[in-house]
């Protein structure tokens, strides 16, 4: 079938209290992994992209490689942008045929985070492509410069404010995780998820699942998150399996051995995280 949007995945998810899978993907062995994870367990699918890997891909690239692998599947896949850094970025990514867009304001003073969030929803909806915003800070990111003194957990009040001026289609909150890898056992802060899902009617998304407890994440699904991010466990299922397939055979000068290694590497991880998420079954 054709790329969907999000909207209808994330409504669905919101009113039968499950979560969609996002899987940030790399390069093509990447998206046939979680596609065929998707039809193995019958799941609704966001596969996504950082700015940082499409300036190495390309939008155009991967919207083909993307389109071409939904119109074989049974299951509803959309392409969305994560972390857009720009309402240029947003723009371009919505007119290379991408269904779903996020703007990351959250490093910007609040004022300022709302105006360029509600500048790129205004855009970006008017062409038929919902907007996922951020509100708080997902620790990580490769632009995250604050100080460690600012306030990383999303704020309740502003929450409500921000969702009524900007209209976003979803929205990211800041409850204690992090991109990258954990050196310490992650902990959400259920109460924030809890606090801000009674103060916003709109889908809630969870960034840097990767490494965070199943029990953690199946209890801030309960709580209100319908979209959860993962990212760095992918590279290191597929680096992983790439790597063990080289050093058992050294001599091999064929890539796609080792790729299909990683391929099904990512699947097996992908599914597992589709059934934690409740999203198995689920593709409409």
């Amino acid at each position: 079938m054709p790329l969907v949007t999000t909207d209808e995945m994330l409504q669905k998810a919101y009113e039968g209290s499950y979560a969609v899978g996002a899987f940030n993907v790399e390069n093509l062995e990447f998206v046939q992994a979680v596609i065929n994870a998707a039809e193995m367990t019958n799941s609704p699918v966001i596969i996504q992209a950082t700015p940082r890997t499409l300036q190495s891909v390309g939008l155009d690239y991967l919207h083909a490689i993307v389109s071409v692998a939904a119109s074989k599947s049974h299951v509803p896949v959309a392409l969305h942008l994560d972390h857009g850094d720009s309402f240029k970025l947003c723009m371009r990514a919505v007119r290379a045929g991408f269904s779903s867009v996020m703007i990351d304001g959250s490093r910007l003073p609040l004022n300022e985070n709302i105006s360029l969030t509600k500048e790129v929803c205004t855009a970006a909806q008017a062409a038929g492509v919902p907007v996922e915003a951020e509100l708080g800070r997902v620790g990580g990111k490769a632009t995250d410069t604050a100080s460690e003194e600012i306030n990383p957990y999303t704020d309740t009040n502003e929450a409500y404010e921000f969702v009524l001026q900007t209209k976003c289609s979803s929205l990211a909150i800041g409850v204690g995780t992090a991109h990258g890898v954990y050196v310490e056992e992650p902990h959400i802060a259920q109460d924030i998820v809890c606090s801000v899902r009674e103060a916003v009617d709109i889908p809630l998304v969870l960034h840097g699942a990767s490494g965070v407890p199943s029990s953690q994440i199946k209890k801030a699904i309960k709580n209100g998150i319908c979209k959860v991010n993962f990212a760095t466990e992918l590279r290191q299922a597929y680096l992983s399996a790439f790597l063990d397939y080289m050093n058992l055979h050294p001599s091999c000068i064929d890539p796609k051995k080792p790729a299909a290694c990683g391929i099904e590497t990512i699947s097996s991880v992908v599914s597992a995280h589709m059934e934690e998420l409740g999203c198995a079954g689920k593709a409409f």
